[in-house]
């Protein structure tokens, strides 16, 4: 079979973001400036890049903290009408210490400000969608697992 005769193939565009939690359960959230919504800390994993050094690389650019990432908990194939098809990834992050959440600094200018969201109030500050995935992510972070979703919701 040549190159010619393939079948066409997915070229998903991948992402990648940390979950983390404060003592109460609560998931921080990051209000980007280039959006009118809320999102975890993340981003576009670069070519040549594997979704969890894309996650570390994102959370250091936009927190400006460097910090062990865990697990993944969810792998969510979301295709948007504008982007086409979406492989997105979360991995665990834990838990911030006082030192670590005095030391956020928005460096890049990605990021106006954080807070940390009860899961009851995502759909507060974020598409359905990705309240969906953050809750998927919850859940598996919960149960010390993993699940793959589409649109956000476990499979």
């Amino acid at each position: 079979m040549t190159a010619n005769e393939m079948p066409p193939m997915a070229t998903p565009r991948v992402a990648a973001g940390a979950l983390f939690f404060n003592d109460e359960g609560h998931v921080l959230l990051v209000r980007p400036s280039y959006k009118n919504h809320w999102d975890i800390p993340g981003g576009y994993v670069e070519p040549g890049e594997s979704p969890r050094a894309a996650c570390v690389r994102e959370v250091e650019e936009e927190l400006g903290l460097t910090t062990p990432i865990g697990r993944m908990l969810v792998v969510d194939w979301a295709p948007a009408d504008n982007e086409g098809d979406k492989l997105l990834f979360i991995f665990d992050g834990g838990a911030f210490s006082t030192t670590q959440e005095h030391s956020i600094r928005f460096a890049d200018g990605e990021v106006a400000e954080c807070r940390y969201v009860p899961a009851d109030d995502l759909e507060q500050h974020s598409p359905p969608r990705l309240a969906r995935r953050v809750r998927a992510a919850i859940t598996a972070h919960s149960n010390g697992g993993s699940t793959y979703a589409e649109h956000g919701t476990a499979v």
